[in-house]
């Protein structure tokens, strides 16, 4: 499942941005395959922390937020050097987010944990009774 499409970031940072930072080639368009690896890259950022309490795909329809979440990831993701602060700060925002809801401090408005462990769950341990022993009844070793 993708959050976010190409257009998606089109119509968020506008065509020159993204060719600027997608047009390997210098062809004066947006490299389709660079930009779908971006978008992949944060995909797979969303379900890392989505899997903890969500089952994953998402079912449709799909919370806004997260296209926006992507298109955030991923717009930092092809910046490699000289990232605008506004660009980190929209990318730190989103991940703080998704790690508030991988923890259960926030919540993204869809109602599937059901075979999730809550948050609160720990690991719990039980035995019977060993079978073999260091010592015998009769005390021998």
């Amino acid at each position: 499942m993708t959050y976010a499409s190409q257009q998606n970031m089109i119509d968020r940072f506008g065509e020159d941005e993204l060719i600027q930072l997608t047009d390997r080639d210098s062809l004066g368009a947006i490299d389709a395959t660079v930009i779908n690896r971006a978008l992949g890259d944060a995909d797979a950022t969303i379900n890392g922390y989505l899997a903890a309490r969500y089952t994953l795909p998402l079912a449709n329809p799909v919370p806004e937020m997260l296209e926006r979440f992507a298109c955030d990831i991923a717009r930092y993701a092809l910046y490699d050097d000289g990232v605008k602060e506004a660009i980190e700060t929209r990318y730190k925002d989103a991940i703080a987010y998704l790690r508030d809801v991988s923890t259960g401090k926030a919540d993204l408005g869809v109602s599937d944990t059901s075979n999730k462990p809550a948050s609160t769950a720990t690991a719990q341990m039980s035995s019977t009774t060993p079978v073999f022993r260091r010592e015998d009844s009769q005390g021998f070793i």
